[in-house]
């Protein structure tokens, strides 16, 4: 995967004035694409552009207020010294009494681990598993930072296709496939990030029947499950056996749920020695979550409601911009049932010239949209998908029909240059 010189290069640059080089994996790693592109278009919009910003992974709504409050008066109460590394008592009891009701799982403290967001979570469990030689399964269209955090452990990403037909969803015929003696863990992400997939009960009973008695370590990203469309239910595939909740370590947080992407609050749960050992990385690289902002997630899991009523919100923008893109020549959009993502399929527009540019793929296809029509979307190419690209409805209704309206525009030719 490769950004071109309007997105920035995929690789630091750094100004080599001595001979010592730097560590390999590291410098292999490539920067997040959507957190560039968010970036860009926030720096075209403070030059004074119109930019309606499709591209960001983050609720547009406010953290709820009761959840500030509860931060403030943690700091008021002095409560802003250091907190045990894996999470204090208190929210540690919250996230497990949280599994036991909303998913069926049963944790005990010494198998919970609060980081700073979901993401750090996700990288000290795949640094715990994975090593030198391992191969880990990646259903591709999947999350940017997956691929880049395996690369840091040493282990090798191998992807498992999926398709639109299927709903961009793997089966366990397609994983058997790519399962090597090698295979030491595969990622799974239910509702998904960048296609807003969800796996049914059944799908996920299949999965997990099937890797039950494997040696194959089972990270189930579950950060979108209380944002789901059309009445359906998340289910974690560490609920249907004792034998693969022991191969599964499930990953969640605050950031999409509950608005609150700036605090970094997540959690990871699983078996004691995988928890244990991440923990102890964890104690090295951020000594654990700030203290007051812990407090603050121990009242978010009293929910008053308004994380549905966001869910709520989600679901109306939902319709209005599957709709609105399916009415655009070479736009394929199907709905998604959870998360607040839709991934088009676009390569009916390859080959064409628009705005003046030849489309040969989704990074033509996104920097002429952002460069013409002002509105920014992610290329499918940093998801493993060419042929389709991301857009986030985590915005207003009115900026979603007017990312529309520019887009429509400007394919069909209404106008080939929009803003300058």
């Amino acid at each position: 995967m490769k950004m071109n010189k309007f997105f920035g290069e995929n690789k630091f640059i750094f100004k080599q004035e001595n001979d010592m080089a730097f560590n390999k994996r590291i410098s292999s790693i490539a920067p997040s694409m959507t957190l560039g592109i968010s970036a860009k278009a926030k720096e075209m919009k403070a030059k004074g552009l119109p930019v309606i910003n499709f591209s960001a992974g983050e609720p547009d709504f406010d953290t709820p207020d009761y959840i500030k409050e509860a931060c403030l008066k943690a700091i008021k109460e002095g409560k802003t010294k250091y907190a045990p590394v894996g999470g204090i008592p208190e929210l540690k009891n919250a996230i497990i009494e949280k599994l036991k009701k909303d998913n069926g799982l049963e944790y005990t403290a010494g198998e919970i681990m609060v980081c700073v967001g979901a993401k750090e979570a996700l990288f000290d469990v795949i640094m715990t598993i994975a090593d030198e030689g391992d191969e880990v399964l990646m259903p591709a269209p999947y999350w940017v930072s997956y691929e880049e955090i395996v690369r840091v452990s040493g282990a090798k990403t191998v992807i498992v296709p999926s398709t639109l037909e299927n709903n961009f969803k793997i089966t366990v015929d397609e994983l058997k496939k790519h399962i090597t003696p090698k295979t030491k863990a595969l990622i799974m992400n239910s509702p998904s990030n960048p296609t807003g997939s969800l796996y049914n009960e059944k799908e996920l009973k299949e999965l997990a029947d099937f890797l039950s008695d494997k040696n194959i370590w089972v990270i189930s990203d579950e950060i979108y499950e209380k944002i789901i469309y059309d009445n359906e239910k998340h289910v974690s595939i560490a609920s249907f056996s004792p034998e693969i909740k022991k191969k599964t370590i499930v990953i969640n947080g605050f950031s999409k749920s509950h608005s609150m992407t700036g605090w970094r609050l997540g959690y990871a749960a699983g078996p004691k020695e995988v928890i244990s050992l991440a923990s102890g990385l964890q104690g090295h690289a951020t000594s654990g979550t700030p203290t007051f902002i812990q407090y603050a997630g121990v009242e978010a899991l009293k929910d008053t409601g308004t994380v549905e009523k966001m869910r709520v919100e989600f679901e109306k923008r939902r319709n209005v911009i599957v709709e609105g893109l399916n009415k655009i020549k070479g736009f394929k959009c199907p709905k998604p049932q959870g998360a607040f993502y839709v991934f088009p399929d676009v390569s009916g527009l390859f080959g064409q010239t628009i705005g003046g540019k030849k489309i040969t793929g989704s990074m033509d296809l996104c920097e002429v949209i952002l460069e013409k029509a002002n509105v920014a979307g992610v290329p499918g190419i940093a998801f493993g998908m060419d042929q389709n690209i991301r857009f986030s409805f985590a915005t207003s209704l009115k900026d979603i029909e007017e990312g529309i309206l520019r887009i429509k525009q400007l394919i069909e030719g209404v106008s080939d240059v929009l803003f300058q």
